[in-house]
């Protein structure tokens, strides 16, 4: 790697680490937009309820698309910020940086308790879920700014790289548009970096039982679709963009390395974004051009291009465990969940994130899931279906769930908060052998209409 290149690298990505600074979290929360009546949601519909909540909360607008409706705005006290993600049919609620979760928590509410209210006069609603379960019905377009038309030319290019890669691209490009996540980030320190990401990566496959809520009729082995439908899709053309590292780092310089073989695939020339085909950061600060595309506001148009130190700001992972430029690491395998429960995500990490040394005792010595021969990437996505693995031990799984959850507590009762009572949902889960997901799909089975789960994720 270029020496300018490996040193831009640390620069964005490690030396923010070292800094001195507060403990902060950040959440991130997106939930579908749900019309009650079966029907696909009305953009309009969505984009007068967020003119409604800047109204009522002064927020203020920060993005509108090139039709001139709102994408996003912020409120410039706490930094808590509304937006679009990739289409209107799916919400966005992104807080300021905080000490303590329950002050995520009550504006959380507070601001959904509005929205829902402004939807309920159309016979809509704002849900938990990790997918919409509208998906088949809804539009699933992109808003037309100049990113999402860029991702979603991006993810619909998949057949012209069929025959590159050995990758099984699935046919759900527009998922960006109906699949919602819950994010945590965590302030990160230099010395703790490879240990959280390599410990956190071993907690994954546990993850994927204890937060499942992502179903999709196409995919009915998952219950946790949603990081399928990322690694096997242009996101994933090169693996290490998406899921685990699937190696143990040992020092920062591996994970420099590691960073290197990541992809970038667009970058912005004159205002407009320029896609190309995925190229390693090796490669594409290797090359003197590169030939992209960019829409005129027409059509796509060719164009060539010179790689520059500052394209390194392009380079989009989705890993499970992503390092920012912020200097945190970004939880993002998690789905939405219902959102009375919408705190756990950020509570099981905060929490986890306090007793660091001692999860690592527990993952790197566990025999529940590790003795059979599959690495953690590989138990994440069968521990993502509907049904264990016979050679698991449901009995186990429950006692080094709860073994794992009481750890968290004690990580949250460390840090004074009282906010340890944010991971009850999840302790029943364990004790029932269950998830979002797997309640609804049974729920389903039964005769219970979809209708029911999707108002009772709704409730706050």
């Amino acid at each position: 790697m270029k020496k300018e290149i490996r040193q831009a690298i640390y620069d964005k990505y490690i030396a923010p680490t070292k800094k001195e600074r507060p403990d902060y979290i950040g959440v991130e929360i997106e939930m579908p937009v749900v019309n009650l009546n079966g029907q696909a949601v009305d953009e309009a519909v969505s984009i007068a309820a967020a003119e409604s909540f800047i109204e009522h909360f002064g927020f203020i607008e920060s993005g509108r698309d090139t039709d001139g409706n709102i994408t996003s705005a912020r409120d410039s006290k706490n930094g808590d910020i509304l937006s679009f993600d990739c289409c209107y049919s799916n919400l966005e609620l992104s807080f300021g940086k905080a000490v303590g979760l329950f002050e995520i928590k009550e504006r959380f509410e507070k601001y959904v308790r509005f929205l829902n209210s402004e939807f309920e006069k159309h016979g809509y609603t704002l849900t938990g879920m990790g997918v919409n379960p509208n998906a088949d019905i809804n539009h699933n377009l992109p808003i037309q700014n100049e990113r999402y038309r860029m991702l979603y030319h991006h993810l619909h290019s998949y057949p012209e790289h069929s025959d590159e890669v050995d990758i099984r691209f699935h046919k759900r490009p527009d998922f960006g548009t109906f699949t919602s996540a819950s994010q945590v980030q965590l302030d990160v320190s230099y010395e703790q970096l490879t240990d959280v990401i390599n410990v956190f990566g071993l907690l994954e496959p546990y993850k994927a039982i204890l937060f499942a809520n992502s179903y999709l009729p196409d995919y009915p082995d998952f219950l946790c679709v949603r990081n399928m439908l990322w690694e096997y899709s242009m996101q994933g053309y090169n693996p290490h963009n998406v899921g685990m590292f699937g190696k143990v780092l040992t020092n920062t310089d591996e994970l420099i390395d590691y960073i290197g073989t990541q992809s970038i695939y667009c970058t912005m020339r004159d205002g407009k974004y320029v896609n190309f085909t995925p190229l390693t950061i090796d490669e594409f600060f290797s090359r003197d051009s590169i030939e992209g595309e960019f829409y005129d506001g027409k059509k796509y148009r060719k164009i060539e291009f010179s790689p520059e130190t500052a394209d390194l700001e392009y380079l989009r992972t989705f890993k499970f465990e992503d390092l920012t430029f912020r200097g945190t690491i970004e939880y993002r395998s998690s789905c939405c969940q219902p959102l009375s429960e919408a705190m756990t995500v950020a509570a099981f990490h905060t929490g986890l994130k306090e007793k660091l040394y001692e999860l690592k005792e527990i993952v790197e010595n566990d025999k529940v899931i590790y003795s059979h021969g599959f690495n953690a990437s590989e138990l994440q996505k069968l521990l993502s279906k509907q049904k264990l693995p016979e050679y698991i031990d449901e009995g186990a799984v429950e006692r080094q769930l709860i073994r794992i959850l009481d750890l968290s507590s004690e990580g949250l009762i460390q840090r004074g908060l009282g906010e340890e009572v944010l991971l009850a949902p999840l302790y029943d889960r364990v004790r029932r052998h269950t998830n979002p997901a797997k309640a609804m799909v049974d729920g389903i089975k039964n005769g219970i209409p979809i209708k029911t789960y999707i108002k009772q994720y709704a409730a706050i």
